[in-house]
Parts: C-alpha cells; sequence; structure tokens
C-alpha cells in the first residue's frame, strides 16, 4: 500500500514537471516583438544595424533611432554603429529594450594616423594628412605602392612614366616648389628615410625606361603595407625640416597581431596590354598620300630610295606596327604567403612573395621579383618596455629590350616589309629598310637588391616619460647593362663583334639613421600637454661606376668586359650625404576641442658649407571642434583648422658649393690631368617654403557623411639655381641663391559617405577633387638671364615656350604662325610666344565600395583635366616616307582649300620642310588631354570554411587601367612622350585564409 502510494505520488511530481516544461518550452519558442529606441546617450542614432546574433535577420533603426524586430524570447540583439562600440543585449522576454551605445576609441574619430614621431586622430589632428590603408591597396593587381596611390589623394598628382615593368612615377604634392632643385617628396618607411632616387644610369637604361628613372619603391611589396600617409602642410612636414619641403609620404607596413597563429595564402594571374592605339593611316591610305605628296612636287621618277612606292616594296602589303610591336599580351604572375600570430607580449609576422611579369614585346622578356618581410614586437609583462624589429629584403631581376620600340610602332610604313623572311631571319628586304626587331638582339638587364631593416626600443621610465629610440639601415645595389652587338645592324654593312658594345653600371646606396627622442605627457580634466623632444644623426653614401666596352673576339665575350678590346670609364663617384638636428612639438589640447600643435626642427646638411650649414624650420598648427559648442544632432562632428609654417630644401646635390675637379680624358706629357669642373662659393643658402593653410572639416548625421574643403598658398623663396657665368671665367654657371619666388595655391575638397548601411548590404563612397595653380610671382632680371626662354613671369614653372599656331594659309598651303614683333620673320627668341601648360588643372577619383553579403564589389574613376602632346609631336613632315595620324587626310591640296593640316612635301620642298618643323615647335602639338579611367574594379567572393573560425576563401578577378574616356588622338592620354604607356590589368586570384 504503502509502494503504491508512493508510486502514485511519483507519477504526479512527474507528470506536473512535464507538464511545467512543456509550458515553458511554448513560451521560449513563441515570436514576440521587440521595440526599443538607439541613442548615444543623448541623441538618436540614425541607420544603426540591430540584428539577431548569429542570424541574417535584422532591422536598421529610422530617423528617431527608434527600431521593432520580431524574434525569440531566447535571442540575443547585436546592435552596431559605425564609430561606436558593438553592443549584445540578451531578450530574456522583453518587449522592450532601449540602447545607449558609447563612442569606439577604435572608430573613425579615433583611428590612429601615423604623424611620422607622433600618432594623432581624425579628430585631434591639425595638419592635412591623406590617407590610404591596406582596404584600398589590396583591391588594385600593382605592384608599386605609388600606383595603389594614383588619384585617390588630394592635392597628390602621381603619373607613371612607362608601361615597362620596374619603371618609374612622377610625384608631385601640392605642385612644384623648386626651379631647379628636387620636388620629390620625402619617403619615410617604418619611421626610417628611404631614398627615392634612381639608382639607374641613362646611358644603360634610358632608351627603354624612360631618364633612366627605374623607380626604388619596386623593392616595396604593396601586400605588407598596412597605411600611406601623405603629409602635406606645414603643420604636418615641419618636424621633417628641410626634407618635408615638398610632402612625406609615410608608409607603415603590417604587424603581427596577438591570438591564434594565422596563415595567409594567395595566388593570382593576369593579363596586361596597352590601353589605347593611335588612330594612324593604313596602307592604303597611306601609298596615296606618298604619291599625292611626289606628284604635288611635279616628281614623276620615284627616288630609288623611296622603296614604299617606287615598288620595292609591295604596296597591298599592310601591318599594323603597333600591334605587332606593342600590342602584345603580358602575362603575370603572383604567389603570396603570410604567416603571423603571438601572445600579449610578444607578436609576429613573416611574409613572401614571388612575381613574374613579361612584356608586351616581342621576344622573350620578363621581371622577376622575391621579397621576405619579417616584424616582430616584444613588451616586458609590466608593459614598460617595448622593442619591435622589421627587415625586408628584396631581389629584382629585370630582362627587357635595349630600346622601347614604341616609337617605330607609330612611325614606320605600314607596308614596309615582313619581319623573317622565309627561312625564319630577321629580313632586312635588301637593304631597303631598318628591321625593328633587329633592336631586340641588344638586351637590358638590372638586378637590384634591397635590403630595409629598422628597430624601435621603448621605454616608459616614468608614468607619463618614455623614451624611445627609432634605429634604422637601408642597403640597395643596382648592377645593370646594355648590350648592343654588331647584329643590331643590317649584315650586308660587313660589321662584325669588333663593333659590339657593351655598357655596364652599378650604383650602391646604403644608409643610416639614429634618432633618440622623449615623450612627455601630462593630462587633467580640461588639459592634456604633450611635449616631444628628439635629434636625428643620419648618413648616406652612395657610388656609381658606368664603364664601356667596346669591341670583342666572339658575341659570347660581351658578358665579360675583360674581353673587350677598348675600355673607357664613363663615371665613377663617391658620394657621402650627412645629416643632422634637433626637433621638438609641442602638443596642447584644451577639453578635446582646441587643439594646438607646434613644431621646430633646426637642421644640418653636408650638403652647404659651413657658414651657412644650419637651418631652422617650424610651423603652428590650430584647430576647433566648434560642433562641441552648437549640440545640432545633425552635426557629428564640426571643425576648422589653420597653419603656418616654415619648411627648407636641400634636394641640391652634395659638393655644390666646394671647388672641386674631374680626371681629363686627355692626358698630357703622359700624365693624367685634373680639369676644374665647380667653382668654390660658400655662400648660398637653405631654399624656404613658408606654407598656409585653412580647412573646415564635417561630419553629418552620426558620420554617415563627412567632408572637408581646404585652401592652400606654398610660396618658395630663396631659390637654388645655376647662375650663368660669362665664358672667360672658364665655367658655365655657378650654384647661387636667387630673389626668385614661386607660388604654389589650390583647393582640395574630400567627401565620404556611408550611402546604405543595412544587414547584408553596405554601399560607400569617396571622393576627392583638387584645384592646383603654380605661379612664378617673381624673377629678378629673368629676361637678362638664360631662364629667359624657359619661364615668364606671372605663369607656371611647367610651361613650354611655342610658336602660336594660325592656321594653313588658303593660298600657299602652309602653316602659318603668329609674327610677334612684326619683322616678317618667324624665329625662336622673339615669336616663341605661346605659352602651354602641361600640369593638371583639376584632378581626383571617385570609389565606390559596395559589400552584399560574402560578395564586394569596389570600383574606382580618376579623372583629370589637362593639357598633353599629342600625336604629332617628334612626327616628320607630312608626305615623307613616315607613317602619320590618321587626321593628316584634312590636308592642302590647292589654292582656296580650308584645311588643318599643311600641304604634303617628300623632303625636296624646304619652305614646306621648315614650316612643319616650325609646326613640331608650336601650339600644334598641344591638345586637351583631359580623360576620365576606370582606374581600378575589384569583384570578390569569400566562403567562410566555417561559421566558428575565420578561416575561409577569397575569389577575386581585378582591373587596372580598363576604360579610358578621352577625345585625346595622342593614345594614352596620361603620358604621351614616344615611350610605352600604362598598361591595363586583369588578374584572377585565389586568397586562403586559415
Amino acid at each position: 500500500m504503502i509502494n503504491n502510494h508512493n508510486s502514485v505520488r511519483w507519477r504526479r511530481i512527474f507528470g506536473c514537471n512535464l507538464l511545467f516544461l512543456m509550458f515553458t518550452l511554448s513560451l521560449t519558442a513563441q515570436d514576440i516583438l521587440v521595440t526599443g529606441k538607439v541613442t548615444d546617450g543623448n541623441l538618436p542614432i540614425s541607420g544603426a544595424n540591430v540584428l539577431i546574433k548569429n542570424t541574417n535577420s535584422g532591422v536598421v533603426t529610422d530617423f528617431d533611432g527608434r527600431y521593432s524586430i520580431t524574434a525569440k524570447a531566447t535571442d540575443t540583439l547585436q546592435i552596431s554603429y559605425l564609430g561606436y562600440t558593438t553592443v549584445t543585449i540578451p531578450i530574456q522576454s522583453r518587449p522592450t529594450i532601449n540602447i545607449t551605445l558609447q563612442e569606439d576609441a577604435t572608430a573613425l574619430g579615433e583611428v590612429q594616423i601615423n604623424a611620422g614621431y607622433y600618432t594623432t586622430t581624425d579628430r585631434e589632428k591639425t595638419g592635412s594628412i591623406a590617407r590610404i590603408t591596406a582596404k584600398e591597396i589590396e583591391k588594385q593587381p600593382v605592384s608599386n605602392p605609388l600606383a595603389a596611390m594614383q588619384g585617390r589623394m588630394a592635392g597628390v598628382d602621381i603619373v607613371e612614366t612607362s608601361g615597362v615593368p620596374g619603371s618609374g612615377f612622377e610625384v608631385k604634392i601640392r605642385g612644384q616648389n623648386s626651379i631647379m632643385a628636387g620636388n620629390e617628396p620625402l619617403y619615410v618607411l617604418d619611421g626610417v628615410p628611404y631614398d627615392a632616387q634612381s639608382l639607374g644610369s641613362r646611358n644603360s637604361s634610358g632608351l627603354i625606361i624612360p631618364g633612366g628613372n627605374i623607380s626604388p619603391l619596386n623593392a616595396i611589396n604593396p601586400s605588407t603595407i598596412e597605411s600611406i600617409e601623405v603629409l602635406k602642410d606645414a603643420d604636418a612636414t615641419a618636424i621633417y625640416g628641410s626634407r618635408g619641403a615638398n610632402g612625406v609620404v609615410l608608409i607603415t607596413t603590417k604587424r603581427g597581431k596577438k591570438g591564434k597563429t594565422s596563415l595567409n595564402i594567395s595566388s593570382s594571374t593576369g593579363i596586361a596590354n596597352i590601353t589605347k592605339k593611335r588612330d594612324l593611316l593604313n596602307s592604303k591610305q597611306y601609298i596615296a598620300l606618298r604619291q599625292e605628296a611626289f606628284a604635288a612636287e611635279g616628281i614623276t621618277n620615284y627616288p630609288a630610295n623611296a622603296y614604299d612606292i617606287n615598288g620595292t616594296w609591295n604596296q597591298n602589303h599592310y601591318t599594323d606596327w603597333q600591334k605587332v610591336l606593342i600590342g602584345g599580351t603580358a602575362k603575370t604572375r603572383q604567389v603570396k604567403a603570410s604567416v603571423s600570430g603571438g601572445t600579449e607580449s610578444t607578436q609576429f609576422l613573416l611574409s613572401g612573395m614571388f612575381q613574374n611579369e613579361t612584356t608586351v614585346f616581342p621576344g622573350d622578356f620578363n621581371y622577376d621579383r622575391i621579397t621576405v618581410n619579417s616584424n616582430i614586437n616584444h613588451s616586458s609583462n609590466d608593459k614598460r618596455f617595448q622593442v619591435a624589429l622589421s627587415t625586408g629584403y628584396t631581389i629584382e631581376n629585370n630582362l627587357l629590350p635595349g630600346t622601347d620600340l614604341t616609337s617605330n610602332a607609330y612611325k614606320l610604313a605600314p607596308n614596309a616589309p615582313d619581319l623573317y623572311d622565309d627561312e625564319g631571319n630577321l629580313n632586312w628586304e635588301n637593304s631597303t629598310w631598318t628591321n625593328p626587331l633587329a633592336e631586340l638582339e641588344g638586351k637590358y638587364t638590372n638586378i637590384t637588391n634591397t635590403l630595409m631593416a629598422n628597430s624601435v626600443l621603448n621605454y616608459k621610465a616614468f608614468k607619463n616619460f618614455e623614451i624611445k629610440l627609432n634605429m634604422g639601415y637601408n642597403n640597395a645595389i643596382l648592377e645593370d647593362n646594355r648590350k648592343i652587338p654588331h647584329t643590331i645592324y643590317n649584315p650586308a654593312v660587313g660589321l662584325n663583334s669588333s663593333v659590339s658594345r657593351s655598357y655596364n653600371h652599378s650604383g650602391k646606396r646604403k644608409s643610416w639613421i639614429l634618432e633618440p627622442q622623449l615623450h612627455w605627457t601630462r593630462k587633467s580634466e580640461n588639459h592634456t600637454w604633450t611635449l616631444l623632444f628628439g635629434t636625428t644623426f643620419q648618413s648616406q653614401k652612395s657610388e656609381a661606376f658606368a664603364i664601356q666596352g667596346t669591341g670583342f673576339a666572339n658575341n659570347k665575350f660581351i658578358e665579360n668586359l675583360s674581353a673587350a678590346s677598348t675600355l673607357r670609364i664613363l663615371n665613377e663617384n663617391n658620394q657621402e650625404y650627412n645629416y643632422q638636428s634637433v626637433f621638438a612639438r609641442v602638443n596642447y589640447h584644451f577639453k578635446s576641442k582646441l587643439f594646438l600643435n607646434a613644431t621646430g626642427r633646426r637642421d644640418g646638411s653636408s650638403r652647404f658649407s659651413s657658414s651657412n650649414r644650419y637651418g631652422n624650420f617650424g610651423a603652428l598648427g590650430t584647430a576647433y571642434i566648434f560642433s562641441e559648442d552648437l549640440n545640432l544632432s545633425w552635426l557629428s562632428i564640426g571643425k576648422l583648422r589653420t597653419s603656418y609654417g616654415i619648411t627648407g630644401n636641400d634636394q641640391i646635390g652634395d659638393y655644390q658649393y666646394l671647388q672641386t675637379y674631374s680626371i681629363s680624358d686627355f692626358p698630357y706629357d703622359g700624365n693624367i690631368g685634373l680639369q676644374p669642373t665647380r667653382l668654390f662659393n660658400p655662400h648660398y643658402k637653405w631654399e624656404e617654403n613658408i606654407k598656409k593653410e585653412i580647412a573646415i572639416e564635417l561630419g553629418l548625421f552620426n558620420q554617415r557623411i563627412s567632408l572637408s574643403a581646404t585652401y592652400y598658398n606654398n610660396r618658395s623663396s630663396n631659390q637654388l639655381l645655376n647662375y650663368a657665368l660669362p665664358g672667360t671665367s672658364g665655367f658655365t654657371s655657378i650654384q647661387a641663391n636667387l630673389d626668385a619666388l614661386v607660388e604654389n595655391s589650390g583647393w582640395e575638397l574630400e567627401l565620404d559617405g556611408s550611402i546604405v548601411s543595412i544587414p547584408n548590404f553596405t554601399w560607400n563612397t569617396a571622393f576627392n577633387l583638387s584645384l592646383s595653380k603654380n605661379t612664378l610671382l617673381e624673377f629678378p632680371g629673368l629676361e637678362e638671364s638664360s631662364y629667359a626662354n624657359r619661364f615668364v613671369i606671372g605663369k607656371p614653372l611647367s610651361i613650354m615656350k611655342l610658336y602660336n599656331l594660325k592656321g594653313v594659309n588658303i593660298e600657299t598651303g602652309l602653316f602659318e604662325f603668329t609674327d610677334y614683333n612684326g619683322d616678317g620673320l618667324i624665329t625662336v627668341a622673339e615669336d616663341r610666344q605661346y605659352l602651354a601648360d602641361l600640369t593638371p588643372q583639376v584632378f581626383g577619383g571617385i570609389s565606390n565600395s559596395l559589400h552584399y553579403k560574402n560578395w564586394t564589389l569596389d570600383v574606382f574613376f580618376q579623372f583629370v583635366k589637362k593639357q598633353g602632346i599629342n600625336e604629332f609631336f617628334g612626327t616628320s613632315a607630312t608626305g615623307t616616307m613616315s607613317n602619320q595620324p590618321i587626321s593628316v587626310a584634312n590636308h592642302w591640296q590647292q589654292s582656296g582649300d580650308q584645311s588643318t593640316r599643311q600641304q604634303l612635301t617628300t623632303g625636296a620642298n624646304p619652305t614646306a620642310l621648315l614650316a612643319y618643323s616650325q609646326f613640331t615647335l608650336s601650339n600644334g602639338i598641344i591638345s586637351d588631354a583631359s580623360f576620365i579611367r576606370l582606374k581600378s574594379l575589384a569583384i570578390s567572393y569569400t566562403l567562410p570554411f566555417s561559421n566558428h573560425t575565420r578561416s575561409s576563401c577569397r575569389l577575386s578577378i581585378q582591373g587596372q587601367n580598363l576604360l579610358t574616356f578621352t577625345s585625346f588622338k595622342g593614345g594614352d592620354p596620361e603620358q604621351g612622350i614616344g615611350f610605352l604607356p600604362p598598361l591595363r590589368r586583369i588578374t584572377l586570384g585565389a586568397q586562403i585564409n586559415l
């Protein structure tokens, strides 16, 4: 009975618990409507994302910050918004949940920006600093950091000089400050100055790489870069003193992060080709033009050397020389890997890359690059001592044609013979032409080895006092060679290897830097003081050696100069540059809304004599966040800032003030002599650049939109020039300061916006616009100086003085030009008065980034408004044995004709030849070269391996220079100087993160 009773009792207890559990489960499974409001503690936040954690379900708050979402009682809400810390809140059956978000210390306004010797934020910075990050860089198929910057930074004008792998770039930050001294910015890699001057030589590489400008920045793997900051105004650059006169480019590489060791492997392959061909005559049009030219000059019997129309060459034969010589498809391959991780006290990163790229030229040419980078950071347990060590090593091996074939592709007659004969040998067509592929028998090679290393030691001696030591070492060696075997010439000439030549050049540069620094900070309720004091000790040694060997027993020995019958040293020099300075910075914050920043530097440079060796430079920057006093709901941040300061410039070369000698090529009485090369002048001083700027920065609607407008004015004085001397002095010029004054001024506009931000989809856009003006304000005695034909007061430094083309005389059929002095003659000195300015007047870019679930689309357009040298630059007279742009069809034929091109000539009419020669030095070779370019496009899809790890696979397709919209007829509008233009690139890639 008792057992029965107990059994019934336990059955009842179990049944009650089962009913309670079922009731509870039904409640927890039931969906409920959760509503609430998201604020920052004061104002509502519109556009905040409210998600159900671990799902794709979510909503966005309205204009008043309100939301409503259907969820389960056991779900957790995840609330996020740009600039604020993400919050997770369990629902716990509550129907109403109000959320307050806190500003994120690492959010937009507080992202740490590298300013060189210190870091700042968007909110606190008083200077002008442009920035791109790894996020923008990794979406572009580029091999040089400068290519990744093009069009993305206001005030930064970057032009790629050639599409040949390993070539260089021209960079100007807010215009040209100096007339004759250097205008290159200072590059700083992980706190160490990085000399970007080319180690190449015009003698060996000048015919394939414009100016021999081989960019040392090719040694930096873009995928290792965390961010690039460009310092532009006085407040940002003055702490770098004379080295920062033309702006500063700060490159920061990636660091290891604490956490699980991660492995990243990526591979890509792609193709590249020229962006745009010139419209040239085909064979039918060309032959008709040539025949008309001879007929116009009354020549009925074609000369023996007019092979194109006298029957020697097939007049029905046609070759598109642009397609044959520069229309190939370059192939690119790249493999990268990195491993990183670490603990709370020690983090590491190790990465490597291999790259191979061929060319668009015929033949087997390629560029190989191997880079290895490492970084390790360590801090003591009490965080008082920190050490960081970064190293990078790059090997580049570049094999190129000895000569760029682009000019040949534009000028060769379209009915010229085939390149090869029936036996596969170079075709010389019975010595009737110069086969362009013969140039490929001569090859150019360079091998570059670059070592970059830096270390930072930091010790926190007291609570607010730190001691820091920055150390760096760079070593670069370039060995290049250009071989010119006798086989580049027509065999019929009868030359042999006794005329074969080889140019060998070696450039070496090594430098070190030590920068001890003291940092002190003091904070109170309303005031923050930061002091920085430091010194710089820097030394750089450069060597250059060039030698030419001529005459070899066999071309197989052309690699060995000791086998040459004649050796001639073309260049041999050793240079040493020493630099010492003291610098300081004082920064003050008041209530986090008023900011003052004062910097000063005293520089000493070995490029000046002892009496003028030191220069003093400094700047003052201020910023006021006026939005703190307005309390407007739509104004997230409003800031006014201004700066004023003085920087210097010592980019004049070494030993310019000394009286120097060189070894004479002409021995006397059997002895090698010395000849003077420069006069002693200890009196010249630093150039000075006074920079002024004012700007307004606004953040609207909880930072959904941010914009800035900046006006700057830079005036560079005390210009260092070569002052002309009378021939009786024995010297042509002497380095000296002249009272010339150069001004750069302009506006910079930037706009960033979050257009759409909803669960699973975001759309962000960015826009920058630069309007710049360069003016020579003063140049005493200009008209009487040797610079009278180069510069004009009130005009830019980059002008070309040209004849002014009036048109074609309807009676004579010849080009006519303005006779400025009315003497009836067209002369160089008096009549080249038309001024053409080739610098960009307006430039910028606009980017759009769209992200939908695992898909990402990034599109960037670059735009430039400028004039450029067109397709008629460097051409021969129309009617001669050279191909022409198709527009020459509109030429003068008879009296009364209205035409844009003068009468044809075979070269037998000296008057027509003179007129055409003057045309090539007139504004007839200048056209509107403005363009809009689809600079980059990237589409990627990320496939996560697991919802619980960061492991993923990312597939992407990327393009560079994809489309160009322009009215320019001279080929690619970015550069039109007869070298290979920048290439269109498309790559496919895969990246695995483990």
